[in-house]
C-alpha cells in the first residue's frame, strides 16, 4: 500500500509584485506618473527619480525591450485595481436558482421566514424555486398547495414578478419567480388588489367552552 500523501502546513507563496529595488533589469523605459516618457535609463537612475518625487517604480511590462516602468503612487494604484475588480465581479454576478420549500399547512411565523429568504435571495438578483412539499395522502391538497404559492407570489410582487406559475412536479408543486427588471406601478397595485389570493394559514382557533 503506497504511503499517504502528506499535508502541507505551509502558506501559500504570495505573488509579490514587481516595484522598486524587486525590478532587476539594467535598462528600462520609463514613463512618470503624468504619461511623460522619461526614455530609457538605467535601473539606479530610475529608482533615483522615483524617490525624488516620492512614488515608486513599478514594472508594467516585462516582455518589452527594454521592460517598461511606470513611476506612480502603488498603494493607490493598487486599491484603484482591487476597487474595479470588485465593481467588475459584482456587475458579472451570474444568476443562480435558490429554493424555498415548505408545506402546505405552513403557519405564519414560518410562512414569514420563507419570505424573508425570498426577498434577500431577489435583492440578491437570484431567481425563487419556491416549493410546496407534499407527504403521504397531502398529494391530494394540490388546491391549497397553489393557493399558497399564489399568496407567496403577491405578497412579493414588489421585488419579483412571476417566471413560471404553479406546476405540478412529482410529489412537489413549484413556482419560479425572478427579480422584477421594472419598478411595479401604482396602476398595476390596484388591478391586483381585485384579485386577492385567498388565505390559507388559518388564524389560531378560539376554544369555545360549555356547560353542561
Amino acid at each position: 500500500m503506497p504511503p499517504r500523501p502528506r499535508f502541507d502546513r505551509r502558506a501559500p507563496v504570495r505573488e509579490l509584485p514587481n516595484i522598486n529595488d524587486r525590478i532587476n533589469y539594467p535598462q528600462l523605459r520609463v514613463v512618470d506618473a503624468d504619461g511623460e516618457q522619461l526614455g530609457v535609463i538605467d535601473r539606479e537612475k530610475a529608482l533615483e527619480v522615483a524617490r525624488e518625487r516620492e512614488l515608486d517604480l513599478v514594472l508594467v511590462s516585462e516582455k518589452a525591450d527594454p521592460p517598461v516602468c511606470r513611476i506612480m503612487d502603488y498603494g493607490k494604484f493598487k486599491f484603484e485595481q482591487e476597487k474595479k475588480a470588485k465593481e467588475a465581479k459584482k456587475k458579472s454576478h451570474q444568476t443562480e436558482v435558490k429554493e424555498v420549500k415548505m408545506r402546505y399547512k405552513i403557519d405564519q411565523h414560518d410562512y414569514d421566514v420563507r419570505i424573508g429568504q425570498a426577498q434577500r435571495f431577489l435583492k440578491a438578483g437570484d431567481k425563487v424555486k419556491c416549493t410546496v412539499i407534499f407527504r403521504g395522502r397531502e398529494i391530494q391538497h394540490t388546491a391549497l398547495a397553489e393557493v399558497l404559492l399564489r399568496r407567496m407570489a403577491k405578497d412579493l410582487e414588489e421585488p419579483a414578478e412571476v417566471q413560471q406559475p404553479p406546476k405540478r412536479e412529482g410529489r412537489n408543486m413549484i413556482m419560479f419567480l425572478t427579480p422584477r427588471k421594472a419598478p411595479l406601478l401604482k396602476k398595476d397595485k390596484e388591478e391586483g388588489t381585485g384579485n386577492n389570493a385567498v388565505r390559507t394559514i388559518p388564524s389560531p382557533a378560539r376554544r369555545i367552552s360549555t356547560q353542561d
